[in-house]
């Protein structure tokens, strides 16, 4: 690292990926929690030598750097502890990962943590997974919960969570209509498969649905069949975290709430199968489909409606159903929005870039690919972008939510940011058209995670500070174009759009 990337690393304050420590002698303790909170959460640089008063507000006056006494010590001291499996469980870094820093004639430790492979998480100290894994917010570092420790320990196992047997849950246990429902699709699917001979319990074990142990004859369903094809009430009876809700907040009149909802009613067998094949038309209903021929037949199925369903597949094989969470799917005029419990294996960034798919529910994720359902070799997100770039909408948002436990990703059908840089462009400034341009993809953002985002999209000097956001937040409110919904963790932003015209 250089001076000058430090300086600007600092300006923007301690964040989510930034630490700093005195560390003018030795290494503290506190440095290994800050490591396994970077390794488990996103990565992130650890700076020794540098200061931090926390009592002044001023950023660009926060930090000073006051060097460490002899750097040689420090990082020998460093890699000593690092490779010592009593207090650290796994050494991720090479040796171009601490470097020092001369800073006049002062000099300053780098630490660059990457994330840990999610096959390698937990990360953790002191020999104890449950009381030493750490994670990071924006406030510091924290202990793990254990529910967060045990979801960590199943991410790494290769096989997925869907495969665990689900004991003295049977055949008498699975909803008959929805097996077959989803039989009559894979037959029309593939009419001469060697499968459709098979009765369902044979089907539903070639499949990864239904287990028989060899060894003693005992058989039982496995996490995947009852959780695709099971009743409601063996479901909930085992299942009773999970819940699955699907709500449609467009076209509202007036004070009304939703136009349509489905949840646990008692009308229906509250299974997977049945949730995605009930709102999956419900949710393509309104997207645009020209008219096309493929031969004689008509071909509407667009690149938004695969993208749609694949955005619905990728929510329940990706989502940790073992976790107590929604796996809701909400429509609105503008957007779609996917929401399941449990965070992401892989970096959003490699997301993106497509190309490797590590489903949590790899039995689930086989029985929809079956039917249709999913793409291969991690081309889904990609294709997703592909769909969404096509028609010049707003680019996918796909982010997690670690102290909600969850992951969100966010369809937008129109461009609202353009709509807001053309109505009230004259009013506001550009700063505040860049806020709504950021809520638009994504609702739930705190003040301080706009100030980090508008800091690096503005590529200012300065950085804007927490408080600047919520003078502007609060104009915007005060303008009328924007409100917020439910509390201060747990609600939401709403940009007014009929306000944005007058």
């Amino acid at each position: 690292m250089t001076t000058e990337e430090i300086e600007q690393l600092l300006r923007k304050g301690e964040r989510i990926t930034l630490e700093v420590k005195r560390a003018e002698k030795e290494v503290s303790r506190s440095v290994w929690e800050t490591y396994s909170a970077f390794a488990n959460t996103n990565g992130g640089i650890i700076l020794l030598g540098v200061h931090e008063n926390l009592n002044e507000k001023d950023i660009s006056r926060r930090f000073t750097i006051t060097g460490v006494e002899n750097a040689d010590k420090i990082r020998k001291d460093f890699w000593n502890i690092a490779n010592n499996s009593e207090k650290v469980n796994v050494n991720l870094l090479r040796d171009e990962d601490v470097e020092a820093v001369e800073w006049g004639s002062k000099v300053v430790v780098a630490i660059h943590v990457p994330r840990a492979d999610y096959t390698i998480r937990p990360v953790y100290i002191n020999n104890n997974p449950l009381r030493g894994t750490y994670k990071r917010n924006h406030e510091g570092d924290y202990h793990c919960a254990e529910h967060e420790v045990r979801m960590m320990m199943r991410d790494a196992n290769e096989a997925g969570n869907d495969g665990m047997l689900i004991e003295y849950f049977t055949m008498d246990d699975i909803d008959l209509p929805s097996l077959e429902a989803y039989r009559n699709r894979f037959s029309s699917r593939y009419p001469q498969h060697v499968f459709n001979s098979l009765d369902h319990k044979s089907f539903l074990r070639e499949l990864g649905g239904y287990h028989v142990d060899r060894k003693d004859g005992s058989e039982c369903l496995t996490m995947a069949g009852l959780l695709m094809f099971g009743k409601g009430l063996p479901i909930r009876e085992r299942f009773d975290n999970l819940r699955l809700d699907y709500i449609d907040k467009s076209g509202l009149i007036g004070d009304q709430r939703y136009s349509d909802r489905l949840t646990y009613d008692g009308t229906w067998e509250n299974n997977l199968f049945n949730f995605i094949t009930i709102i999956l038309p419900k949710l393509l209903r309104n997207l645009p489909r020209p008219f096309k021929m493929d031969g004689v037949e008509r071909d509407d199925d667009t690149p938004q409606h695969k993208a749609v369903r694949e955005a619905m597949t990728n929510a329940i094989i990706h989502a940790d159903l073992m976790l107590n969470g929604i796996l809701k799917v909400e429509k609105y005029d503008n957007k779609f929005v996917f929401t399941n419990p449990g965070l992401l294996k892989l970096p959003v960034e490699q997301i993106y870039d497509g190309g490797e798919s590590k489903a949590r529910n790899q039995h689930i994720q086989t029985m929809l690919r079956m039917i249709g359902f999913g793409e291969n070799l991690g081309s889904g997100f990609p294709l997703i972008l592909s769909a969404w770039n096509e028609k010049h909408w707003l680019k996918p948002e796909l982010t997690e939510q670690p102290e909600l436990m969850q992951v969100r990703l966010i369809l937008t059908v129109e461009d609202v940011g353009k709509d807001v840089g053309k109505d009230v462009g004259k009013e506001l400034s550009n700063r505040q058209l860049i806020i709504l341009e950021m809520i638009a993809y994504n609702p739930t953002l705190s003040a301080k995670a706009i100030s980090e985002k508008v800091s690096e999209k503005m590529s200012e000097k300065d950085s804007v500070d927490e408080r600047t956001i919520e003078r502007d937040l609060a104009k915007l409110k005060k303008l009328g174009v924007l409100a917020r919904e439910g509390g201060r963790k747990e609600g939401h932003w709403v940009i007014l759009k009929d306000k944005l015209t007058k």
